[in-house]
């Protein structure tokens, strides 16, 4: 017999929906709580993409057969498709790879298995000890938005009550923090798309800045398609990346500005909107303030200065604004931001300007127009919404807010005074392991930081430095192999839960299999801790007794979800936050009024940083070529994810991306020297990264692009800076000034002496066979 799970992809936040098929039953999880009841499966529905894309087929079979079949299930955002990584999603439940035990390093720096009451003892003892020695925040939490809503949820509870600390923060930071604090500021809340993704596509008119949706998350696509035929698809990008070549054969336009030159490139866009008539001035008195502020602050962006900036000619920022004014008084036009404008130290600003320019337009808050930010993890939506922020508490809440500790603590069972203040953003927590009166014992959940921060090289010595690090993961990454304790946690296909999409839609996880039988969930471990180390409150192992307290914590907040429940996600009812007990939830926002106590939308006016001067590195080779000093923009690959520590281990994914490669123009290559499939040096005063050279007429000369999917000397973040955006503490990704240089025959040698020193140090750290162990 045949049994199957209607769950959702594990990766980003489309949260493709998915039909996990077995041959075996659902089982229980390892450890104590209630199994899943198999689900009926729905008949897979094909979707075609606007434009063919090799991520839409089915991975092929591998000798090594996974557990669970995948195929697309038909939902409003993935409509039955899914990209190459989810077809092979499920080829990672039984890797070789796979963590089923807790793995102590020894002295020796090599990790062998123990059991899990010696680990849970050593946990406890490591954060009584430093907690006496230095003080409560002397233990940090680094959290992730992977965790389901019950976990992300528990982990900020768990931090601030069983380990009394305020050093909690999450790699959401290095994501979502500015569009966020821009949709606060702006609207009073942050909800990534206030609008079901469905309704893009009636739309004339779309504005995508600074994200490839082709790439990194396939299935979007065919939302664009109705903007595409009508010639309104625009994308900024200053790559002709696989999304702006949608814009060809009559699709659209391609705005392809000098990196960190998006603000300049927005108050161009507003100033056209406000001098040629074309705002909608209606909206703007009815629903918002600041319009004058911002009128005099976009005075001086007349739009052949921004040309002049931004490098895009004038007449086509006047083309675009003109075509969104026009697609707002037809089918309906949107603006969307993602991550190539956001990750900068003026992210929250530029955020605030393309917000600005949706208001001058009457966008959001209208049935069929609006602006959205694309969320990227697949949690980091509903991850940023229930206390793993350094200033946040569950339900969207400040920290700060007397009122929201007053609720919290009322439901937590606690006193207020417990619940400590707001804790370090990421960046600053990072840069605190270590130090005197910073962190010396971290937990990290569902985050590989030694790859995924700013300044890698820096973060990889502060984890080094630490008394005790404990890594819950079900694969050694690479800040897992840092770990003086590794805890095997239980993988997507094996847990129960809720996820929080892009649209701010609740979506059910459902176990599929059984879970190795070394294998925890986070919240059997939180719970065992937190009984260790005498916490106040309680601690459910079960998902479903921990969202029913989420529900409460939530309610009334600004994401409030006591409106929800499993057996309404059960039954396949669509749960859009704010959804309150006894109201049937809010798919769009912002239709009658916006969410500060006037009802309006705050328009702030905005002005781009000075940039500082770039600090090259000099060759350190003196028989080496010249080098030339370029800007660095970093993103995603099609095959991969985030840091790429599950997308590395699966073949086809790997075979096809199977290393970082540096995108440079053919001409500043020819000017260095540099042919295709070269080895290239780039560096910074940071570090120095040596792959080969991608040669494309699809990069701006000035720029070279690289993937942060890689680690060691493939790793983009030796070079990023961890300069932060002073709002939302988003560290500046993608603009940073790097020398680029063929390599010479002495880096060469150098980096084999370091990539074989790392290969020993891998090897040095995996965990002993019996054969070897004894």
């Amino acid at each position: 017999m045949t049994n199957s799970a209607d769950t959702h992809c594990p990766y980003c936040a489309l949260q493709c929906a998915m039909t996990l098929t077995s041959p075996v039953s659902p089982a229980p999880a390892s450890e104590p709580g209630p199994g899943a009841a198999p689900v009926a499966v729905p008949v897979p529905v094909a979707v075609a993409l606007p434009v063919p894309l090799p991520a839409e087929t089915p991975a092929p079979a591998t000798a090594d057969a996974p557990l669970l079949e995948v195929a697309g299930r038909d939902f409003p955002t993935n409509r039955g498709g899914l990209c190459r990584k989810g077809w092979t999603s499920a080829t990672l439940l039984n890797h070789p790879g796979r963590v089923t035990e807790p793995l102590l390093k020894g002295a020796d720096g090599i990790h062998r298995p123990i059991g899990w009451d010696q680990a849970l003892a050593l946990v406890t003892t490591a954060v009584k000890d430093t907690q006496a020695r230095y003080g409560r925040d002397a233990v940090g939490v680094f959290g992730g938005g992977g965790l389901t809503n019950e976990k992300a949820y528990m982990l900020g509870k768990f931090a601030r009550l069983a380990l009394g600390t305020s050093r909690i923060d999450y790699n959401g930071r290095f994501c979502m923090s500015s569009a966020a604090a821009a949709g606060m500021r702006a609207f009073g809340v942050d909800r990534g798309l206030p609008f079901p993704l469905a309704d893009l596509d009636n739309a004339s008119t779309i504005l995508i800045l600074g994200s490839n949706v082709a790439e990194t998350m396939p299935p979007f696509v065919q939302h664009l398609q109705g903007a595409r035929n009508a010639g309104g698809l625009i994308v900024v990008d200053p790559r002709r990346s696989a999304t702006a070549k949608f814009t060809a054969d009559g699709g659209g336009l391609h705005l392809q500005p000098l990196p960190g030159t998006d603000l300049t490139l927005l108050l161009g866009l507003a100033h056209v909107i406000i001098h040629e008539s074309l705002a909608d001035q209606d909206f703007i008195a009815a629903r918002t303030t600041g319009y004058d502020a911002v009128v005099r602050s976009v005075n001086a962006f007349w739009p052949e200065r921004v040309q002049s900036l931004t490098g895009v000619p004038a007449d086509l920022i006047r083309e675009t604004a003109r075509r969104l004014a026009d697609g707002a008084q037809k089918g309906g036009s949107y603006i969307l931001t993602g991550r190539g404008v956001e990750q900068h130290i003026d992210g929250t600003d530029t955020a605030t300007a393309a917000i600005n320019l949706s208001l001058l337009l009457g966008l959001p808050g209208s049935a069929r127009s609006g602006y959205g930010t694309l969320t990227g993890q697949g949690n980091g939506q509903g991850g940023r919404e229930h206390g793993q922020k350094a200033d946040q508490l569950p339900g969207y809440r400040k920290i700060t807010d007397p009122a929201a500790r007053a609720h919290v603590a009322g439901v937590w069972g606690v006193p207020e005074s417990l619940i400590p203040g707001p804790g370090l953003p990421a960046v600053q927590l990072l840069k605190s392991l270590g130090q005197p009166d910073g962190v010396r014992c971290l937990f990290v959940h569902a985050s590989n930081i030694a790859v995924a921060s700013p300044d890698a090289n820096a973060v990889i010595a502060g984890l080094r430095s630490l008394d005790f690090l404990v890594v819950c993961d079900f694969f050694r990454s690479e800040t897992a192999a840092e770990a003086d304790l590794i805890l095997p946690v239980l993988q997507w296909a094996e847990e129960e839960g809720t996820l929080t999409n892009l649209e701010g839609r609740v979506l059910r996880r459902r176990r599929a299999i059984q879970p190795p039988a070394g294998a925890r969930s986070e919240l059997w471990i939180m719970a065992r801790l937190a009984e260790a180390l005498d916490a106040p409150s309680t601690y459910s192992e079960d998902p479903e007794t921990v969202f029913e307290e989420l529900r409460l914590a939530s309610a009334g907040g600004l994401a409030d979800y006591s409106g929800i429940d499993y057996a309404m996600l059960d039954r396949g009812e669509a749960a859009y936050w704010p959804y309150p007990a006894g109201s049937t939830g809010t798919p769009r926002l912002f239709l009658d009024a916006f969410a500060h106590p006037d009802g309006k939308a705050v328009m702030t006016p905005v002005t781009p940083r000075r940039r500082r001067a770039p600090a090259g590195t000099p060759s350190r080779d003196s028989t080496a070529p010249a080098a030339t000093t370029l800007t660095l923009i970093t993103g995603r690959l099609l095959e991969h994810y985030q840091s790429g520590a599950q997308t590395r281990r699966v073949a086809e994914l790997l075979a096809a991306r199977p290393e970082a490669t540096v995108q440079i123009h053919p001409a500043a290559a020819a000017a260095m020297g540099i042919t295709e499939g070269a080895f290239v040096s780039v560096a910074n005063e940071r570090g120095e990264v040596i792959c080969r050279a991608e040669l494309s007429t699809a990069i701006r000369p000035e720029t070279v692009f690289l993937p942060f999917h890689f680690p060691e000397l493939g790793s983009a973040n030796r070079l990023t800076e961890a300069a932060t955006d002073p709002v939302s503490g988003m560290p500046e990704f993608k603009f940073n000034k790097v020398r680029v240089r063929a390599a010479a025959p002495g880096d060469l040698q150098r980096s084999d002496l370091e990539r074989n020193e790392l290969r020993r140090s891998d090897r040095q750290h995996s965990v002993l066979q019996p054969a070897e162990a004894s």
